[in-house]
C-alpha cells in the first residue's frame, strides 16, 4: 500500500485497545469508531434486533462499526480510516475478521455499505455465520431445508447455497450417493442465510426481491418463508421488536 495511502489510518488492534465496547441488552458487544455515519441510538437498535437466544452463543465477538476495514496488504493485519475518502473507499472491504486478545473482532465497514439495508444484512449475516460456527445448524432446520431440496425447490437464498446444494444433488440424477460434504456446507448456508434475513425483517420492511442476484434464482417465496417461521420460533424476537410476512399480489 502506497505511504500516502497508510497516512491517517489505524491497525485494527489499536481501535479495539482504545474503542469503548458496550454490550447491548440482548448481550451482543459493540463498538463504534471514527465518522461511521452512525447515531447512537440507531446503532444500539440495529445491534439490539439479534434475539438474546441467538446472542447468548456471540459472547467471543466483539462488533467494531467503523467507516472503513481495509487489508494491509503485506499479511493478515487491518487498518482502519478514520473517515472516508474515494481512494481509501476503493481499497475498503465489508468486513474484516481480527483476532484480538480474548476475543473475535469483526470490524464492519459503515461507510463502504451506502445505505441502512446493506449495513444491516452486512452485520445480520456475520451474525449467522458466527452462530452456526459456534453451535450449528437446528435439526428441525436441516430437515425442512433438505426436504426443500429434494423436492427440488427453486431458488436459494445466496450463491454459496444455490452452489453446494447443487453440489450435493449432483448424483441423485446418476442414482449415486449425496455428497454429504456439500449438503453440510448447503445447510450451513442456508441457515446462515435464513438467520440473517430473519433478523433483516425484524430490523426494517424490505421487498424480498431487494435480495436479487444475476447468478442464481432466489428461492421462492413459499419455501423461505417456511424457513423464516421455523427460525422465528426458534429465536423468537426481543420485546420491540416484531416478526411479519405479508405477501402481495401481483396486479
Amino acid at each position: 500500500m502506497a505511504e500516502g495511502v497508510q497516512n491517517g489510518l489505524v491497525q485494527a488492534v489499536q481501535v479495539a485497545r482504545e474503542t469503548a465496547v458496550q454490550r447491548a441488552p440482548n448481550g451482543v458487544a459493540y463498538g463504534a469508531f471514527g465518522d461511521n455515519s452512525l447515531a447512537g441510538a440507531e446503532l444500539e437498535r440495529l445491534v439490539q434486533t439479534v434475539p438474546s437466544t441467538i446472542a447468548a452463543a456471540l459472547t467471543r465477538k466483539v462488533y467494531y462499526f467503523v467507516p472503513l476495514a481495509i487489508s494491509e496488504g503485506r499479511g493478515d493485519s487491518t487498518l482502519v480510516a478514520p473517515g472516508y475518502t474515494t481512494e481509501l473507499g476503493d481499497q475498503a472491504i465489508c468486513h474484516r475478521n481480527v483476532a484480538l486478545e480474548g476475543a473475535d473482532g469483526v470490524f464492519i465497514s459503515t461507510r463502504l455499505l451506502g445505505d441502512r439495508f446493506a449495513l444491516a444484512f452486512e452485520f445480520f449475516i456475520n451474525i449467522g455465520h458466527a452462530f452456526v460456527d459456534t453451535v450449528g445448524v437446528p435439526e428441525s432446520f436441516q430437515q425442512l431445508a433438505w426436504s426443500q431440496a429434494v423436492a427440488d425447490v427453486r431458488g436459494e437464498t445466496s450463491q454459496d447455497a444455490f452452489e453446494s446444494r447443487n453440489l450435493a444433488l449432483a448424483g441423485k440424477v446418476e442414482g449415486k450417493a449425496i455428497d454429504e460434504r456439500a449438503k453440510t456446507s448447503f445447510l450451513a448456508s442456508a441457515f446462515s442465510d435464513a438467520v440473517a434475513i430473519y433478523l433483516l425483517s425484524l430490523s426494517l420492511d424490505f421487498d424480498y426481491s431487494e435480495l436479487r442476484e444475476r447468478e442464481y434464482p432466489l428461492l421462492v417465496p413459499q419455501a423461505l418463508a417456511d424457513r423464516l417461521r421455523l427460525v422465528a420460533n426458534l429465536f423468537p424476537p426481543n420485546a420491540g421488536y416484531e416478526f411479519a410476512i405479508r405477501y402481495r399480489r401481483r396486479a
